[in-house]
């Protein structure tokens, strides 16, 4: 059977080949695992996701959630589709056992996870909101709020949201308004409006957790005054069953151009001056504890683009391998057989593109989630801090990037179907507007690059980039072993080379105080960076493509052939165009920071 959501065979390359998801089992967390235990898990995911999540994606995306009486009200489907994700396990995927875990590596959990994010981002969403606060409760709440709250979310009993975003701060959190008033029993009574909360109302759970951030009384300005609170929709009794309603309130729905299924809402809080909330942890410090969350979720808004990329690719393969129509330019015989469009060079342009972008998006979300297995199992306190820093590092670029690229993904996917692409009666036009949303989604492009730039690269005096650049060069090196990588490794060790020499450059401006001038064009360093690291992470697939092939198992050729294409087209035709941007940044080009209001 053609695969719909990603390539089955891809993901046991990248698993077993790539990132060695076999060697986790020799770490004692992962001991209890195998081979078999780690496929069985994602044939699992595969067959739910097929099953239950694919049959109403369009369906959730042409009949959006309606505010009714004040709540919101949504598809019938969603609600047994996640039922069947929590009951096989993969709310609790990577928890422990006598939690009520699977115990998996996070690696094997984001593999799963990506089946069901291919298939329905918009449904898949309401579980991935709800596996960042039990995690942030689970790190930072204290016992009471762990049985009230945590305990209902591991039994899939209540949902979560992360709510943020106010109506005139935006992505300006250290503007926010929403203020916590201490009250006699210990609580805190919350007020104020926040909006774009994703999943913030629904019928499908018994409760709702918010985490929501507000400032205390005493609240020192800026971001260093803000704190985290758990606001439930219901509150919840002593003996854990749900009570009275919560002045925690759905003011209306927003209507997206993506993610329709999805409720996006505004909620308000404290209009009747009653709504309880929870302070998580010490106060003022709700900005640190909801960054763990952020960046969990950065990493799956990037993982979502990935995979809303790769099912515009797997269908728009699909569709150019059995639509025929015309023939190759030599072809001057009319009444010749037209041919199926895949043989059209620029076709297969597109096709390359797609796949460059998709594959290398996977493989560096996929090691990203490797990562963090390895901040909390490798042997020594040092290679996990080191681990830690790396991953820091490279979430901009696990977010940002495949918001941007797997989109142009998307577009591809659109226009290899022709007209066609362009109508509703196929899937690729929802593909793009569902993945456009995510350069929205956990902060912008422009928002990532500053934080990259700004500092991410300068962190510990570089400790990261340098593990970085040195894990580039190492790669390099292996991949001096195989004659047909040089015209593939060359562009990545020019870009490495001058990225780097252009890192310290800005750098320097920021230290200097020419903060500015430093940062006016982080977007383009962004670009770059990210293109490094794909560039980087094609390189290792390459290297193992070309052991693969030199195993001898005839039956793969064809796959290693394909990456190793892949590989050239994104080493020869992608990386090298960086250096225009290049140049931008190193002549410190002002033409974006001198432009004046006025003058639009």
């Amino acid at each position: 059977m053609t695969d719909t959501l990603l390539s089955a065979r891809n993901l046991a390359f990248e698993l077993y080949e790539v990132l060695d998801a076999q060697s986790l089992i020799q770490r004692e967390r992962f001991a209890e695992h195998n081979r078999e235990t780690f496929d069985a898990a994602v044939d699992t995911a595969r067959s739910i996701a097929e099953e239950l999540f694919a049959p109403h994606n369009r369906k959730g995306d042409e009949q959006e959630p309606q505010y009714v009486d004040g709540a919101a009200q949504i598809i019938p489907e969603i609600k047994p589709a996640l039922e069947a994700f929590h009951q096989a396990g993969f709310l609790n995927a990577t928890r422990d056992f006598e939690h009520g875990g699977m115990q998996l590596p996070n690696l094997l959990s984001q593999a799963c996870f990506a089946h069901f994010q291919s298939a329905n981002i918009a449904t898949s969403s309401y579980s991935m909101l709800t596996m960042g606060v039990a995690n942030l409760i689970e790190n930072f709440g204290n016992d009471e709020q762990k049985r009230l709250f945590l305990q209902p979310i591991i039994d899939g009993r209540f949902f979560g949201t992360m709510a943020l975003t106010e109506p005139h701060a935006g992505s300006s959190l250290s503007d926010i308004r929403s203020k916590a008033e201490p009250a006699a029993d210990g609580s805190y009574r919350i007020k104020g409006n926040k909006i774009f909360i994703s999943g913030g109302d629904q019928p499908i759970s018994e409760n709702i957790v918010h985490m929501v951030l507000a400032k205390l009384p005493d609240a020192p300005p800026g971001v260093k005054g803000i704190s985290l609170f758990i606001v439930p929709k219901f509150l919840v009794n002593d003996d854990g069953s749900v009570g009275a309603r919560n002045d925690a309130l759905l003011a209306g729905l927003f209507h997206k151009m993506g993610w329709r299924g999805t409720t996006s809402t505004a909620l308000n809080f404290g209009d009747n001056g009653n709504c309880v909330g929870y302070l998580v942890g010490k106060p003022h410090h709700g900005l640190n504890y909801m960054f763990q969350m952020m960046n969990e979720a950065r990493i799956g808004v990037g993982m979502g683009a990935t995979m809303l990329g790769y099912a515009g690719y797997l269908y728009s393969l699909e569709y150019a391998h059995q639509r025929p129509q015309g023939r190759q330019p030599d072809g001057k015989d009319p009444t010749s057989p037209q041919v199926a469009i895949i043989e059209h060079t620029d076709v297969k342009r597109m096709l390359l593109m797609q796949k460059a972008y998709v594959e290398g998006a996977f493989d560096l979300g996929l090691y990203a989630a490797r990562l963090f297995d390895d901040t909390e199992t490798l042997d020594t306190a040092e290679e996990r801090q080191n681990a830690l820093e790396l991953l820091d590092l490279l979430t901009p670029i696990v977010k940002s990037w495949p918001s941007e690229f797997c989109l142009k993904a998307n577009e591809m996917a659109i226009q290899i179907l022709g007209g066609h692409g362009y109508t509703r009666e196929y899937p690729v036009e929802q593909y793009y507007r569902e993945n456009r949303l995510n350069q929205i989604h956990e902060g912008t492009h422009g928002i990532q690059s500053l934080d990259l730039l700004g500092r991410k690269v300068a962190m510990n005096n570089g400790a990261a980039l340098k593990q970085l650049l040195k894990l580039i060069h190492q790669c390099c090196a292996r991949a001096t072993a195989f004659e047909s990588l040089n015209a593939l490794r060359q562009p990545l060790e020019q870009l490495l080379a001058r990225l780097s020499s252009t890192t310290l450059a800005l750098l320097g401006d920021l230290m200097s105080g020419k903060v500015n001038q430093g940062l006016a064009n982080s977007a383009l360093y962004l670009k770059v960076f990210g293109h490094m690291v794909i560039g980087w992470r094609w390189l290792e697939q390459a290297i193992r493509a070309e052991q693969g092939l030199a195993s001898g198992n005839p039956a793969d050729a064809e796959f290693y052939q394909g990456k190793l294409q892949a590989a050239r087209y994104f080493l020869t035709w992608e990386v090298p165009g960086c250096q225009h941007e290049l140049n931008l940044l190193e002549a410190r080009d002002d033409t974006c920071l001198t432009m004046q209001g006025e003058w639009f």
